[in-house]
């Protein structure tokens, strides 16, 4: 249960949103996640509405000493929007999303999700690059980098980041941008849920026709020789094309977008299907909505997650080996090796520019996988982290914190040298680490 004082404070608070604690009928509702491995009980939920709620909320954390969670979308692998005992700041009513079309910009609640950000600028035929699973907390997506199958045409969410506001570990509330807290603007563009809790996010948006999807499913037996030919066929891939791979038992399935002009698109995308055993996917016309929603009945809510993940620099012979051995042995149905092509726009931004690390990544791996049964826990995540502990030996050393179902990889995910710059912001805007139920980056003195 949460201390007396703090259930005390909060009921004294005048918030305009809800708090509830155990007694209360939804209780059992609210404080599930995406990931039902994650188990945890807090002592209050409080559903902010307003930024002033969330400034009451840090507040009384703070003063209190309680543990501080931060839920948008509550997809953390890691159960990271979700505590015991303490306080869950649940933002999911503050989902407001603001299109200015003729600016080609968007105002993003900090509880919302991708997939109220994919519709809004369907009305007006714009688009924020983003990820793939529509029920994805925009804010926990955007603050770990976002990727997605825009990235390569128009960079990572964060590259699209023109602004903030964020409720600091004070309580104050602070507007960012490149030229307002350029050093806090510079930490939230990959550094996770360490500096505050953002409230609204605003991003530039691009105008996007006429998408082009085709996917493709080729025999399991023939992955490794597949994954040559897709190799070589991307030597000369224009940005306007991305590709996704998953492995799985049953087959190797490729998705290949185009978001270019629509002249001669067929023959580029087209180069996948004269693959060996290639059996085309009948359904592929879809809108870039339908696209982003694709995913969200393979990912649901309320299975049983691990994911673990990394950059591979290139798609060389022993990435592919790395890939395709383990998949025999694979021990629970729905487990998965999932590759996300990168580069192009991704590459355009100064690996310096931002806290995220990896923009020399040509693709990004997962070894994931959701399963039904709690008799299955160990076996599934044992073979998820066997095959990531493959894959790792062979990526680059930085990786991206957003898909981390293990906490405590913060200093290897950035690197040394960024992830002392980070230590250092911290101690300058959150010295007590009141934001630590994250993937943590420990304030360190300059």
């Amino acid at each position: 249960m949460i201390d007396t004082s703090v259930a005390g404070d909060l009921a004294r608070a005048h918030l305009d949103g809800a708090v509830v604690g155990p007694e209360h009928t939804d209780y059992d509702r609210l404080r599930r996640v995406y990931n039902a491995v994650i188990e945890r009980r807090p002592g209050a939920i409080v559903q902010a509405t307003t930024p002033g709620d969330v400034q009451k909320v840090v507040r009384i954390a703070a003063d209190r000493g309680a543990p501080l969670a931060v839920r948008c979308g509550g997809h953390s692998f890691a159960g990271l929007g979700t505590c015991d005992h303490g306080i869950v700041c649940d933002l999911s009513r503050m989902n407001a999303v603001h299109v200015d079309p003729r600016a080609r910009t968007v105002a993003v609640g900090g509880g919302a999700l991708l997939g109220d950000v994919d519709a809004a600028g369907e009305k007006f035929g714009l688009v924020t690059p983003a990820g793939v699973v529509s029920h994805t907390g925009a804010g926990g997506l955007t603050l770990g980098g976002g990727m997605g199958y825009l990235s390569r045409r128009f960079g990572l969410t964060i590259d699209n980041l023109i602004g903030a506001d964020i409720v600091m570990a004070n309580g104050r509330l602070l507007r960012v941008g490149p030229d307002e807290e350029p050093d806090l603007f510079w930490a939230i563009r990959g550094g996770g849920g360490n500096f505050g809790v953002v409230t609204q996010f605003r991003f530039r948006m691009h105008v996007l026709g006429p998408v082009l999807i085709r996917r493709w499913a080729y025999p399991i037996a023939a992955a490794a020789e597949i994954l040559k030919r897709y190799r070589d066929a991307l030597a000369d891939a224009p940005r306007e094309l991305t590709t996704a791979f998953t492995l799985t038992p049953d087959s190797l399935r490729l998705r290949a977008i185009w978001t270019g002009s629509t002249s001669g698109a067929e023959a580029i995308v087209e180069r996948f299907a004269g693959f060996p055993g290639a059996t085309q996917d009948p359904k592929t016309d879809m809108t870039f909505v339908e696209l982003q929603r694709a995913s969200d009945e393979l990912l649901p809510w309320g299975r049983r997650y691990y994911s673990k993940g990394g950059f591979f620099g290139a798609m060389d012979d022993r990435v592919i080996a790395a890939m395709t051995e383990p998949i025999a042995s694979m021990p629970v149905p729905g487990l998965e090796v999932y590759c996300l092509q990168l580069g192009g726009a991704v590459c355009d931004v100064d690996d310096d520019a931002t806290a995220y690390s990896g923009r020399a990544a040509a693709f990004y791996w997962i070894s994931q996988g959701p399963w039904d049964s709690p008799d299955d826990d160990e076996k599934a995540i044992s073979w998820c982290r066997r095959t990531a502990g493959q894959l790792m030996s062979l990526s680059l050393k930085t990786n991206y914190v957003n898909e981390q179902a293990d906490t405590g990889v913060a200093r290897g995910a950035y690197g040394e040298a960024k992830y002392r710059r980070l230590a250092q912001l911290k101690w300058r805007y959150d010295p007590t680490n009141l934001f630590r139920l994250n993937q943590n980056i420990e304030p360190a003195r300059p």
